[in-house]
């Protein structure tokens, strides 16, 4: 009963429409009963009795009839066409908005296949029904119970007789009904996980090309196509056990009227007008009967895809606002994560995270993949909730700001690279609508993407593909920096934003990145130390565990991980990695003499290697 509470609950708001949708249908099944009946008394009172004048009378009759219940018919069918795609809109619309507001883990636990059949195939089924089924039965409810007042009065123990059938078909149906309500379920999952497939091929069409794997993927849709028919075949099973049974008992109502009322009409007890009366309503009487089955089974497609709409529409995302959430004015960027711990999926992913950053400062987070460096930043934005401990923006515990607020003051740009379906310029200014075309230049130029954009045919006008197909990894990742800058928020967040760039955009950019650091709090994730070594403070991350923290040079003193990618990253061996302990006097040295013969540090890659020629040579001098 669920289902219709909640289709009610949007319904109701168009009463007017259907209360005249079903005034119309009254109409309609009125006026189907005048054919009948105007055919019996031309057979009785025309050809029987000779009253030849009253034929075009009654003929005018008929056709007047005609014309108004194909009116009657057509206003009902139109109201509640219109009602139920208004109906179909406003559930939509609600259906999203509750999507907007769930959390990541929601989504992480959920098929976008499960979600895009509940959106577009659930709701257009209920849509279906309201318009279609629902509509059909309540005519042939009108239609049965004119039908029934106009028999009984006619013959009443003929009425009866004719509708002695109806319990047994009654019998059977929900019989039917209740042996294959579970396996409408099972079959709409099966539907569910075939969308699914399909959908992951499409997004994965390159992948699946690139590996020459389309054979296993149409193996992989074959055996969940074959569960799709596995599935609905045991529904059908069941129908082809009932189905002839039901069919059986309609088809008695025929033999009912020919055999009886034959005899009637022998015994004078019916005149030939009124078994013509009857044979023609007998026709209403046995539609409802004889859709029973399709009924039935139009009910079950209305229950199944009720349920997985009103499963969507009540869930709860994990991470909702407090009551009296804060909306803090002016955010400055001072973060803290206080003894944070997180866990997914019953496994620990952070631990024990203590994290201090006044407001202005540079953090560079390394570790190794899978260590648990973007699941650190995710948390500053509450996409999760930390399982243990707090974090804190200037000194208010985030759970306590209310999430839209909270991410305003928070710029991103994801390691997961997601470009729209929309123009370049589009896709810059998305956090920021209102944005003016020099501040989209202005944000692409800091990310080194101006260039390879006015390049392009339309330039900022330029539409990119689904998932900003069409561009390379690394002119993706570089919209994405300039979608991030362009928020201009007190917290600036780079999940691994140049690794699909290469060296040389990756100076440029690292570069232009050092004004816009300036009075914003940044966290930098990055597996290149060319991108941390300016940070105020780095964090190593290993195994959810900070491991190490310190500056660049403080880091390259002790023997650690950071260490160990410096060196690879710089093509030392592992002999001058050893070395390098006893020379950091030497390190200092020489960056001064490089400051002094390039005056302007750019933090590149290529500086950092000929600083470590240098202390190399002096390591080997040494030993």
């Amino acid at each position: 009963m669920r289902v219709f509470k909640f289709c009610w609950g949007y319904l109701k708001k168009y009463k007017l429409q259907i209360v005249l949708t079903f005034l119309f249908l009254m109409l309609n099944s009125l006026l189907a009963m005048v054919s009948p009946y105007i055919s019996g008394l031309i057979v009785d009172d025309v050809i029987t009795a000779g009253k030849h004048e009253l034929l075009f009378r009654l003929l005018a009759i008929l056709i007047s009839c005609v014309l108004l219940k194909s009116l009657a018919r057509y206003l009902a069918l139109m109201l509640i066409e219109k009602t139920s795609q208004d109906f179909l809109f406003d559930v939509r619309n609600d259906v999203y908005s509750k999507m907007q507001n769930m959390d990541f883990s929601y989504f992480d636990r959920t098929k976008t296949g499960d979600i895009m059949t509940r959106i577009s195939g659930d709701l257009q089924v209920i849509r279906q029904f309201i318009a279609g089924s629902a509509t059909v039965v309540f005519e042939s409810m009108f239609s049965f119970t004119f039908a029934i007042i106009i028999l009984t009065r006619m013959n009443l123990m003929f009425t009866l007789l004719l509708l002695s059938v109806t319990p047994f078909i009654g019998y059977f149906t929900f019989s039917m009904t209740n042996k294959t309500k579970h396996l409408k379920f099972d079959w709409h999952e099966q539907v569910t996980r075939l969308n699914s497939v399909v959908q992951e091929n499409i997004s994965g069409n390159r992948v699946v090309r690139a590996f020459a794997n389309e054979d296993y993927e149409i193996e992989k849709f074959s055996k969940e196509n074959e569960g799709y028919k596995r599935e609905y075949n045991r529904w059908v099973d069941i129908w082809k056990k009932y189905l002839p049974i039901i069919n059986f008992l309609g088809g008695m109502m025929t033999v009912i009227i020919v055999l009886v009322g034959g005899l009637l009409v022998i015994y004078e007890k019916l005149s030939y007008g009124e078994l013509v009366i009857f044979t023609s309503l007998s026709g209403t009487l046995s539609v409802p009967i004889n859709m029973a089955n399709w009924l039935s089974d139009q009910v079950q497609k209305f229950f199944t895809s009720g349920e997985k709409v009103i499963e969507l529409m009540i869930a709860e995302p994990r991470i909702q606002d407090k009551e009296g959430a804060l909306e803090p004015e002016k955010i400055h960027g001072q973060v803290e994560f206080r003894n944070v711990s997180f866990s997914y999926n019953g496994e620990k992913v952070l631990k024990n995270i203590n994290i201090f950053v006044k407001p202005g400062q540079t953090i560079g987070i390394m570790g190794p993949t899978g260590s648990g460096k973007s699941t650190l930043v995710s948390l500053i934005g509450r996409f999760y909730d930390c399982t243990e401990g707090e974090i804190l923006i200037d000194g208010i515990n985030i759970k306590n700001i209310s999430k839209k607020t909270l991410r305003k003051n928070i710029a991103i740009a994801m390691q997961d690279t997601f470009l729209f379906s929309d123009t370049i310029e589009g896709n810059i200014a998305y956090g920021v609508p209102d944005a003016d075309f020099e501040s989209i230049k202005n944000s692409a130029t800091v990310a080194d993407a101006h260039e390879f954009i006015v390049k392009m045919p339309e330039g900022y006008d330029t539409i990119v593909g689904e998932r900003g197909v069409g561009l390379s990894g690394g002119q993706r990742q570089r919209v994405s920096l300039a979608r991030a800058l362009i928020k201009d928020a007190p917290i600036l967040i780079l999940d691994d934003i140049t690794s699909s760039v290469d060296v040389e955009t990756e100076q440029k950019i690292q570069a232009a990145l050092k004004e816009v650091y300036k009075g914003k709090t940044t966290f930098i994730i990055s597996h290149r130390i060319s991108a941390v070594r300016n940070a105020d403070m780095i964090y190593v991350l290993e195994n959810g565990r900070i491991t190490e923290q310190g500056t660049h040079e403080e880091l390259l003193k002790n023997d650690g991980y950071y260490k160990s990618v410096f060196m690879i990253q710089s093509g030392q061996s592992a002999e001058q990695s050893k070395t390098l302990s006893k020379v950091q006097a030497g390190e200092k040295i020489a960056g001064k003499q490089t400051e002094e013969g390039n005056k302007e540090e750019t933090g590149t890659q290529i500086e950092e290697q000929a600083v470590v020629q240098t202390v190399a040579k002096k390591a080997k001098a040494a030993v």
